[in-house]
């Protein structure tokens, strides 16, 4: 049976070889995780990921590092936060180019007035459909947060 890997897969594959014959020890850990982490939802779904469910399990990967930064930082473990931060630097190398605060800003105004949303309770409807249009550009807490102040105010 051939393997159709997608192309972010051969991708993060090759530069994980690279960065075991450049000897880039933090790089190839993250990388290996990342690839047992997408490994493990293929098995889950029994077929191959696509790109998208790719850069879905590389943003999971970047959500727990920064979690894990917040959590070192308030332990006062300054060396594990240096470890999380430079992981957290390989995997920022493999999302799409990320929106800028103005951009987001005009997105999600836009889905406002195309919505009529006008208090904190269309909050939940407004996320869901700016999440899919910024998918993997834009990290989802500072959406919340702008959301959540264009709702109340």
């Amino acid at each position: 049976m051939v393997e159709a890997s997608s192309q972010l897969k051969i991708k993060l594959t090759e530069d994980m070889k690279a960065k075991m014959k450049s000897g880039d020890k933090v790089g190839l850990s993250t990388l290996r995780l990342l690839l047992a982490d997408i490994k493990n939802a293929e098995i889950a779904k029994r077929a191959d990921l696509s790109d998208e469910e790719i850069l879905e399990a590389i943003s999971r990967s970047i959500k727990r590092r920064k979690e894990s930064i917040e959590q070192f930082e308030k332990a006062d473990r300054d060396d594990l936060v240096q470890k999380e931060k430079a992981e957290l630097e390989v995997l920022n190398e493999y999302l799409p180019p990320q929106l800028s605060e103005e951009e987001l800003l005009e997105i999600i105004e836009a889905v406002i007035e195309e919505m009529g949303a006008s208090s904190q309770k269309d909050m939940g409807s407004v996320m869901s459909s700016v999440m899919p249009k910024v998918k993997g550009k834009a990290d989802g807490s500072m959406i919340s947060q702008i959301v959540m102040a264009k709702l109340s105010g």
